[in-house]
């Protein structure tokens, strides 16, 4: 009996030394948190501390590393000098080191980084310009959010927990849409909404930029897309879908500009995804040439939300001439490998009348069956033709998952967003996947199940608690598995229009999607996320100027 009372005090006194050491593995404040950690004890003075580079290191990410140098001298008033020595590798193998040490270390895959510090020094290794990009971001949140600052603080000595960190992604595709079609944004605000991807280490931006309410992307070769297809003579007040407000509204990026931002999303470690969304989805380019419609129009730029009947007329063969001239300047403008090319919510009512995809329908052979009318088997043609134009030229697409209606061709990449289903069938056939279900990826949703005290929306219901909780994997066998490339939350901005109201509805749950995308299943605990959120995130926010709904 003795001996079960020593059990039962022991046991007891264990109970708080391991929630202790639950606590100590978690105190770094690090979103999207590391694959490994280990806490060492003290801390790490940089202000005014060297920066030392391997000579291996790149051009691209040595500009990285200095401008996070400089970031720290601006703030701290102390200059950190910049340094590229010969023999870096000698001088660490001595352990006589003090400040920062950026290597390359080759074995890391290209988004892998390790930072090792102590209360002398700080090494980081990196393979590749992401990893020293991912490493620098995983610092900026170890050490005090000023670093974020435009403001002097001379007092700053900004302190580093002494720390090793081994972290590498789960998911290459980490993704965040944006919708600039519905309402048109400025260009700062496109870089605004890519810092703060860039500070959680999304690295795609999916850019929603032509639909039936806007042209926002200039096409040279087609001026009436911008000229007529990028305003529309006004937008529907609230939910009635009767109303008109009356003003002109419409904008688009030249040609520049895209290119502006892609380069800047670039350095940003972030590729720009281009959406043209076809065959439907299109008044904003039927406006200016309604020649490419069945009917010929006449057609206007819509001005209340939903979907259009009127859609591309895939029977006349100046629809493919304009859609591969289009995709040429695209491709021009963005260097990304994938084209989104949508593939989304085509009603096919006017294709079952057109004399003209009727004639093309009997010209390829093609029969409905049990599983699918002859026009979804029509828009697989589309997919496949402009799919194939693609090809020819280097890239891939990407499209919704109602591209799998009908048939579809190898090498296609499916965008799951009516739940999971899609991706759950696109994977069994064998194509890659990136998961955006609605269920846990719309931000355009309420946060709140309490609507009126929210900003208005499209409807639903998704907190940040369900963003935090959604898991790829689940419902998919090993097999399946291997093709779920990443993920992707989407935000639609029918009911969106100005900058404030868009950062809310992206944050925080954004930095939710971050942990998803990042870490390993066993790697997410949602009380650690939220007390990481409200000890550094919210701050970063607000030194940044991010409007965002705490929770």
């Amino acid at each position: 009996m003795r001996q079960f009372f020593r059990l039962i005090v022991l046991a007891c006194l264990l109970v708080p030394a391991t929630l202790a050491a639950k606590k100590t593995e978690t105190v770094i404040n690090v979103i999207p948190y590391p694959q490994s950690v280990e806490i060492g004890k003290g801390t790490f003075k940089a202000a005014g501390a060297n920066f030392n580079c391997d000579q291996a290191i790149d051009a691209k990410s040595l500009n990285l590393i200095r401008e996070f140098a400089s970031r720290m001298t601006f703030v701290c008033g102390r200059t950190n000098s910049f340094a590229t020595p010969v023999g870096l590798q000698k001088v660490l193998a001595t352990g006589k080191m003090k400040g920062f040490f950026f290597l390359k270390d080759a074995s890391k895959g290209p988004e892998e980084y390790s930072i090792d510090i102590n209360k002398k020094s700080c090494v980081v290794r990196a393979a590749a310009y992401n990893g020293f990009l991912y490493a620098i971001q995983t610092l900026k949140q170890l050490t005090d959010v000023e670093i974020f600052s435009e403001q002097v603080n001379p007092s700053q000595k900004f302190l580093f927990p002494c720390v090793s960190i081994k972290d590498k992604p789960r998911f290459g595709y980490r993704g965040m849409h944006l919708d600039c079609a519905r309402h048109f944004f400025p260009v700062e605000e496109v870089k605004k909404y890519l810092d703060i991807m860039a500070v959680y280490k999304l690295n795609r931006m999916h850019w929603h930029i032509t639909d039936d309410q806007g042209w926002r992307v200039e096409i040279k070769k087609y001026p009436k897309l911008t000229q007529v297809g990028a305003y529309r003579n006004g937008t529907m007040v609230g939910k009635n879908f009767r109303s008109n407000d009356g003003v002109r509204y419409g904008g688009y990026y030249t040609q520049d500009q895209i290119k502006d931002i892609v380069d800047y999303a670039a350095n940003l470690g972030i590729t720009i995804v281009p959406e043209i969304d076809l065959p439907g989805h299109m008044m904003g380019a039927l406006a200016g040439y309604p020649e490419l419609g069945c009917s010929g129009g006449p057609y206007e730029v819509w001005t209340i939300w939903g979907v259009s009947d009127k859609v591309l007329c895939p029977g006349k063969e100046e629809t493919f001439k304009f859609l591969e001239d289009v995709l040429t300047e695209i491709m021009d403008l963005f260097p990304s490998e994938y084209i989104h090319i949508g593939g989304d919510e085509c009603p096919k009512t006017e294709w079952e009348k057109c004399p003209d995809c009727q004639a093309r329908i009997k010209a390829l052979g093609i029969k409905g069956d049990s599983k699918h009318t002859a026009e979804q088997y029509l828009q697989s043609y589309v997919t496949a033709r402009i799919q194939k134009f693609l090809n020819d030229h280097g890239r891939k697409i990407i499209g919704w998952d109602e591209i799998l209606e009908g048939e579809l061709a190898p090498g296609a990449t499916v965008m799951s967003w009516r739940g999971v289903k899609g991706g759950v069938q696109a994977s069994a056939m064998g194509f890659d996947v990136i998961m955006t279900p609605n269920t846990y990826c719309y931000f355009d949703y309420y946060q709140s199940k309490e609507q009126d005290k929210e900003p208005l929306a499209i409807g639903g219901h998704l907190p940040i608690e369900q963003v935090y909780g959604y898991e790829p994997f689940d419902g998919l066998d090993g097999s399946q598995q291997k093709h779920i490339l990443g993920v992707q939350a989407n935000l639609w901005t029918e009911y969106i229009a100005t900058p404030e109201h868009l950062e809310y509805m992206l944050l925080p749950r954004m930095s939710a999607l971050s942990e998803v995308q990042w870490c390993q299943r066993e790697g997410k605990d949602f009380e650690r996320f939220s007390a990481a959120m409200r000890a550094e995130s919210f701050k970063i926010f607000d030194t940044l100027g991010y409007n965002y709904r705490k929770f």
